[in-house]
């Protein structure tokens, strides 16, 4: 990576000349494939994330080093499109610039230094890291403080998934990512976009994230089929949103429609009921929803694969209280909840409710 040239502070005195910017991953306890359709979810963040360095140049372009994948890209400030897609970590920070000009953020032309310990594909939403990370980095430089409003900052990051990277997600992984809060998940009402904190006590029990072995993108993956799925479920029973959806609901579609309306009413109940539990210190009954979670997941939404199967066997086999898939699905890693004295496999990863996003 070239060294940066030396900033014209006559323009803007106020900008850092070089700033790092942490965006963390997260993980999902439960509440899959439900906030796009107004329901809850219990994310947390975690220590695993990715790190931004911007220095200030001189100049109308952004220069970006991916430093995992050893690849770098030029990008002007101005002049982008969502239509220019050329895949994979470029889309984001493209989607980042045009994003925050659309806004009206005055950005400078600067370098990045792109780095990160959050698995790709996994299920941890290495992508939302990325997308508030680059955020942060590039308002940092432009002079501006950390916005105040988390949830705008949200939403502008998921346009970026959205529009430029193709994947039309919720804001369950931007807001968990910008909100975490050490030693706790957060509720999350999707139709409201009320966060709360939930303590989040293990004692010696343990959470830890499996890979199947087998990547998986929301933008290439069946994660679009699905919530359009959902979406002509909601037309056909004439309801503004399927978290308004009954029971017997379920019945009155064709398949799939019926099938992803009962996931996303039982995935709903599941995760006040999780809360409950974690009240309660019942880690035994969580780990009987995560299962429950997962079953859904598989034979109601159709999101899992054999390689996930396999995975998910096999840490019950190994003593998991609980397990389920991550993320989209179709792929990833593998939540399992581990009781006391269940050592975890060698290929699993701690994860533990951190603190969101911030300036370093």
């Amino acid at each position: 990576m070239p060294q940066p040239s030396s900033p014209n502070r006559g323009e803007s005195d106020s900008r850092p000349s070089e700033v790092v910017a942490f965006g963390p991953g997260r993980v999902n306890l439960i509440g899959e494939h439900i906030d796009y359709n107004d329901g809850l979810a219990l994310p947390f963040a975690v220590e695993q994330g990715v790190r931004v360095t911007a220095r200030v140049t001189r100049g109308t372009h952004v220069l970006a080093y991916a430093a995992d994948l050893d690849a770098h890209e030029r990008f002007p400030l101005a002049g982008l499109r969502p239509a220019d897609r050329a895949g994979g970590w470029r889309d984001f920070v493209r989607g980042a610039i045009g994003e925050l000009t659309a806004a009206g953020h005055e950005l400078p032309g600067a370098e990045l230094v792109i780095a990160g310990d959050v698995p790709r594909g996994g299920g941890l939403s290495s992508s939302a890291a990325l997308e508030v990370a680059l955020c942060l980095a590039l308002l940092a430089v432009a002079g501006e403080a950390p916005p105040s409003d988390r949830i705008a900052l949200a939403r502008l990051c998921s346009a970026i998934e959205n529009e430029w990277v193709g994947a039309r997600t919720g804001l369950l992984d931007q807001l968990a990512s910008l909100c975490g809060r050490t030693g706790h998940a957060l509720r999350i009402d999707f139709r409201t976009l009320e966060v709360q904190t939930v303590a989040l006590e293990l004692g010696d029990w343990q959470l830890v994230t499996v890979p199947s072995g087998e990547r998986h993108s929301l933008a290439e993956s069946g994660y679009n089929e699905r919530r359009a799925e959902c979406e002509r479920a909601r037309e056909l029973l004439g309801l503004r949103s399927l978290r308004d959806a009954r029971p017997e609901d379920s019945d009155r579609l064709p398949d799939p429609f019926g099938r992803r309306v009962r996931h996303v009413i039982e995935e709903n109940a599941r995760v006040e009921q999780t809360i409950e539990a974690l009240r309660r210190r019942d880690l035994r009954a969580v780990g009987e929803l995560l299962d429950a979670s997962h079953g859904s997941l598989r034979d109601l939404y159709d999101s899992s694969t054999e390689a996930v199967e396999k995975t998910v066997r096999r840490v019950k086999d190994d003593g998991a209280a609980g397990a389920r898939m991550m993320g989209g699905g179709f792929g990833g890693h593998v939540l399992a909840l581990l009781p006391p004295n269940v050592p975890a496999p060698e290929d699993a990863n701690l994860v533990v409710p951190s603190d969101g996003a911030r300036l370093l």
